[in-house]
């Protein structure tokens, strides 16, 4: 390669890289040490984030009344913390149920009180409400909002409460009344209450040199099995994990399918291509990328199937939809097509955003730096000593051991900010990002 276009592609990889990544990067950034906060009470009718409550930006989206006799129920958890206190006026204990994350903020902001005021404890006066008191679309009829006060009733300290509850991470906080506090939080499956879209280490991919691999075990070099934007399989190349995270616990939506039969398991946020109703048809970008949270029993997913001696895709009826499975680990794998087939199933490598060809397009300049540096590392040629041979480049020893770095990546999470100042929140996944991507 001639030494201008050496030192070109160079300068072009590195505007890529580096400039957004000392931007996402994290760190403590420039200048003299931070001093601790003050903390200012919030005002009367005043609301943090200074966005309505159901948008992304805050607590996300209505997604429905939770009941007892709901598949539901089973995201609410009980709060017996004897740091608080719960008014349980209805004497059934539905203010005490919550989602877990709920029930984390709400921990965390009744230590901050007993800090705050010694002797004072956190009084919650509505919790999850069966009973249909509250305005349409309440987040408490998901078990995701608490109205609060202190124990003693001292209306002089709600401001400062309020201000305690942002703290504690509460994504909406509200002085809704003189007489309470009211504060939620996004859904209990939200990317940004634990991450974008992954699938479990478990979870297998097919090979080029044939048979399959854990997802937690691939390395760069691996082609893997995917499709194109016509619904033909191919062998794409496994670039990194747009996130990994070896030790998390989560729980997945398990989708399974009639004939042929297979499983996936798959985080909310997760995009998976579902069929036309009318027809077959080839899957592809658009509409026909859904988030994992939205498949419903009967639309069709695309499998992997053998046909005549030729494996193909094939549309799969869906037999059932649970969000119940919790399983080892988080991986979301970037391919250079940007699909891939997990258990057979083929899904999008994209999620938070319910548009895979736009997901696709702003990974563009990722997999062109990805392209130019491996263009430009130490290379291996055919064809003899002469040099004549095509230059194929080679994962380092070190990136075959150990792999793409753990965490989210860099790339999905300058991505996602600038996702929350450019779209609406119909297009983002209701339940956001920590950040993330899928």
């Amino acid at each position: 390669m001639p030494l201008l276009a050496r030192c070109f592609l160079v300068v072009l990889a590195s505007s890529l890289l580096v400039c957004p990544g000392l931007a996402c990067g994290p760190g403590r950034g420039f200048g003299k040490r931070r001093h601790p906060k003050k903390l200012t009470p919030l005002a009367y009718k005043q609301f943090i984030p200074n966005v309505a409550e159901k948008t992304l930006g805050a607590s996300g989206r209505y997604e429905g009344k939770i009941t007892r006799n709901s598949e539901r129920f089973k995201e609410l958890t009980p709060n017996y913390n004897p740091d608080i206190i719960f008014k349980d006026e209805e004497n059934t204990g539905a203010d005490r149920l919550m989602t877990q994350r709920c029930k984390d903020k709400l921990n965390a902001l009744a230590i901050s009180v007993m800090n705050q005021w010694p002797g004072v404890k956190l009084r919650v006066t509505e919790g999850w409400d069966e009973d249909g008191h509250h305005s349409e679309e309440s987040l408490h009829y998901e078990g995701r909002a608490v109205d609060i006060t202190t124990s003693d009733r001292d209306r002089s300290k709600y401001g400062m409460l309020a201000r305690l509850a942002v703290e504690a991470g509460f994504d909406w906080v509200y002085y809704e009344s003189k007489a309470h506090i009211h504060c939620s939080v996004k859904a209990e499956n939200s990317v940004a209450a634990k991450s974008g879209g992954c699938f479990p280490g478990s979870a297998t991919v097919h090979l080029e040199q044939g048979g399959t691999k854990l997802v937690k075990d691939l390395r760069p070099g691996d082609r893997v099995l995917a499709a194109d934007d016509q619904g033909r399989l191919l062998y794409s190349d496994f670039l990194t994990f747009l996130d990994r995270d070896e030790g998390a616990k989560k729980v997945f939506y398990v989708i399974e399918t009639r004939e042929p039969r297979e499983r996936l398991l798959l985080t909310a946020a997760h995009l998976l291509f579902v069929a036309p109703h009318n027809g077959s048809g080839a899957p592809g970008p658009g509409p026909s990328a859904l988030f994992a949270s939205r498949v419903r029993p009967g639309q069709r997913v695309y499998v992997a199937a053998e046909r005549g001696g030729d494996r193909r895709l094939l549309p799969a009826a869906v037999h059932s939809v649970t969000l119940r499975e919790e399983a080892a680990g988080a991986y979301a794998p970037l391919t250079a097509h940007g699909t891939i087939l997990i258990n057979r199933v083929l899904a999008s490598c994209y999620a938070v955003i319910e548009e895979h060809s736009w997901a696709h397009r702003a990974f563009a300049p990722f997999r062109l730096a990805h392209a130019l540096l491996a263009a430009l590392a130490p290379s291996r040629t055919d064809g003899g000593g002469d040099g004549g041979g095509v230059p194929e480049p080679q994962p380092s020893a070190e990136g075959r051991a150990a792999g793409p770095a753990a965490g989210i990546h860099w790339y999905s999470q300058l991505l996602y900010h600038i996702g929350t100042w450019l779209l609406d929140s119909e297009t983002l996944h209701p339940l956001g990002m920590a950040v993330k991507s899928s």
